[in-house]
C-alpha cells in the first residue's frame, strides 16, 4: 500500500478533491476490474472512454480517480473520492505504474528497439549474445515476454505501461540485469514506455506502415512517434543507411552512434557474402568499429539470408559493444540465436530449403522474396494466405507481389476469421492474375504444406509466409491449434 503522494510523481496534475495522503491498494485502468482502495486511471480509448463510468468506478470502491476530462459524480461519490486531473492519463499511468512497482527500470539496463522491420529478430539476437557473455536478460516483444524460464504470449508489441512495469519488477526479482524490448510507434504514441529512461534507443529502419484511422494519420506522424524514443534514452544507435534517419531523430536529446554499410557509419559492414549450402541460406561479412572504447573488428557469420539480416546482425553487435561484449561471445551468440517465425529455416531436405516467415503484407513479402531471389534458387515457391476481417486491398497486393517474384505461388488459407476462406483466396487470385506468375490453390493449409514438401526439387527455396510464430488458425472466433513446425514434423514422420 502506498499514498497518492508517493505515486503521483514525474507528471503535472491538479488535485481537485481529497488528499495526497489517500492510501492506495493498487492501480487499475479497466473499469471491470476495480477493487476497494484502487487508484483508477480513466483512459480514453478508440472505442471506450472510462470517464463515462466514473460513478460506477467509485461505487466499486476506488479511492482515487485520475482524469483528463470532467466526470459526472453523485454528491455521495464526490465526498468519498480523491480526484487528480492531468492533461494525458496514459502519460500519468506510466509514471504511477513505475512508482507503484518501485521504479525497477532504474536498476535495470533497458534497451528499446524501434523501426518498421527488424525489431523482433534483433531482440532475440541481443538476448542470445548477452547471455553468452553471462548476463541474464529479460525480453518484451511481439511474440512474447520472457522472464527467466517463463514465456508469456504477447497481446501487443509494447504492452500497456502498468504491465510493462510489472514485467520489469518480475525481471528484477528473477535476477535479470538487462532488458531488451521492442518499442512500437503505437506504444510511444500512447506513452506505454514512459516513466523511465532507456539505456539505449535503437532505430532499425522505417517505411510507410501502420497508417490509417486507428493508427497514424500519415507517414510524418509515424516518423514523429518513432522519434520519441530518442528523447527518452541515454544513447541512440541509428541505422544511418535509412534515408529518413535524420527526420526520425530530429529533436533528440541523446548522443547518437550509427551503423550501416556506408563508410560514414561508426559500425559498418563490408564485403557482404551470400552463403548457401544443403537446405541452408545465410550471410557473412566483415564488421569494423573504430570508436574509442568500442574498437571492434571481426568476420561475422549469421544463419539468415539477405541484406536485412546483415542490418539485424549489425544492430545487435552495436548494442553489445556498448556492454563491452567480447568478439567470441558476439560470434557465438549470433550463430546460436533462433527467432520463431522470422526467416526461420526448417530442415526438411538436403536438396532444397524451406523457411517459415511472418511476412503478412505486401511490403514484407516483397522484401523477403526479393532477398531470396539473390540466392538464385532453381524455383522460388511462396505459400501464403491472407487474414479475414482485414483489408481486401492487402490480398490483391500480396497476390501481385508473389505473382511477380515467385516462380510458383500456392494460395491457401491463413486466419479466415469470419470470412469464407475461398472468397479470400479469390481476392488473392485477382492480384495474381495481373501477373504471369504460376499458381495453385489448396484451401487446406496442411495439405498445401504437404504438397510443397512432396514436390520440392533440388535447388528450390520454399517460403511458408504469413503465420510465422503463430500456433493457431482462427475460424469463426475460435483459435484451433496450427503450428507449421508441428505440421512439417508430422508430414515428415508420415513420409518415413
Amino acid at each position: 500500500m502506498k499514498t497518492l503522494g508517493e505515486l503521483a510523481q514525474g507528471f503535472s496534475y491538479t488535485l481537485l478533491t481529497g488528499s495526497l495522503d489517500t492510501e492506495v491498494t493498487g492501480i487499475s485502468y479497466n473499469s471491470n476490474q476495480v477493487e476497494a482502495g484502487n487508484l483508477f486511471v480513466c483512459i480514453v480509448g478508440a472505442k471506450f472512454d472510462a470517464h463515462t463510468k466514473a460513478e460506477e468506478i467509485v461505487q466499486s470502491g476506488a479511492s482515487v480517480l485520475v482524469i483528463s476530462r470532467d466526470v459526472e459524480l453523485s454528491e455521495e461519490a464526490k465526498k468519498r473520492i480523491t480526484i487528480l486531473k492531468t492533461e494525458d492519463t496514459r502519460y500519468a499511468l506510466a509514471f504511477l505504474s513505475a512508482a507503484w512497482f518501485d521504479r525497477p527500470a532504474d536498476r535495470l539496463k533497458v534497451i528499446g528497439i524501434t523501426g518498421t522491420k527488424g525489431k523482433t529478430t534483433t531482440t532475440y539476437l541481443v538476448k542470445s549474445i548477452l547471455e553468452q557473455a553471462g548476463h541474464k536478460v529479460g525480453l518484451v516483444g511481439t511474440i512474447e515476454a520472457i522472464i527467466g524460464d517463463e514465456r508469456i504470449p504477447a497481446k501487443n508489441t509494447t504492452p500497456e505501461s502498468y504491465v510493462l512495469q510489472e514485467y520489469f519488477s518480475r525481471m528484477e526479482q528473477a535476477g535479470c540485469d538487462i532488458v531488451v524490448m521492442e518499442v512500437s510507434s503505437q506504444g510511444l504514441m500512447q506513452h506505454r514506455s514512459q516513466g523511465f529512461t532507456f539505456e539505449l534507443g535503437i532505430f532499425t529502419n522505417i517505411s510507410p506502415d501502420h497508417i490509417g484511422p486507428n493508427e497514424h494519420k500519415d507517414f510524418d506522424d509515424y516518423m514523429r512517434c518513432k522519434g520519441l524514443l530518442f528523447r527518452q534514452c541515454r544513447l541512440g544507435i541509428i541505422n544511418c543507411d535509412d534515408p529518413h534517419w535524420e527526420e526520425v531523430t530530429k529533436g533528440h536529446t541523446c548522443e547518437l552512434l550509427t551503423f550501416g554499410l556506408t563508410e560514414d557509419a561508426n559500425l559498418r559492414a563490408e564485403d557482404v557474402r551470400l552463403l548457401q549450402g544443403e537446405g541452408y541460406l545465410g550471410v557473412e561479412f566483415e564488421a569494423t568499429c573504430s570508436l574509442s572504447g568500442k574498437e571492434y573488428e571481426d568476420t561475422v557469420c549469421f544463419h539468415a539470408p539477405g541484406r536485412f539480416s546483415v542490418y539485424n546482425a549489425l544492430t545487435a553487435i552495436a548494442i553489445c559493444l556498448h556492454f563491452g561484449i567480447k568478439n567470441e561471445d558476439i560470434r557465438r551468440g549470433l550463430l546460436e540465436a533462433r527467432v520463431k517465425g522470422r526467416i526461420e529455416l526448417v530442415k526438411v531436405s538436403d536438396a532444397f530449403t524451406l523457411m517459415i516467415d511472418y511476412a503478412h503484407n505486401a511490403m514484407a513479402l516483397e522484401s523477403l522474396l526479393t532477398t531470396l531471389r539473390e540466392y538464385r534458387p532453381k524455383r522460388l515457391i511462396c505459400l501464403f494466405g491472407c487474414g479475414g476481417n482485414r483489408s481486401r486491398l492487402r490480398r490483391y497486393e500480396m497476390g501481385e507481389v508473389s505473382g511477380k517474384l515467385a516462380d510458383l505461388t500456392i494460395i491457401t488459407s491463413d486466419n479466415p476469421r469470419d470470412e469464407d476462406p475461398l472468397a479470400i483466396m479469390a481476392d488473392i487470385r485477382t492480384g495474381m492474375e495481373k501477373t504471369d506468375g504460376k499458381y495453385m490453390e489448396i484451401a487446406d493449409r496442411r495439405e498445401a504444406i504437404a504438397y510443397v514438401i512432396d514436390h520440392g526439387q533440388p535447388g528450390d527455396v520454399i517460403v511458408l509466409a504469413g503465420k510465422g510464430h503463430e500456433d493457431y488458425q482462427e475460424i469463426k472466433g475460435v483459435k484451433y491449434p496450427m503450428d507449421e513446425r508441428v505440421i512439417i514434423r508430422d508430414i515428415l514422420a508420415n513420409r518415413k
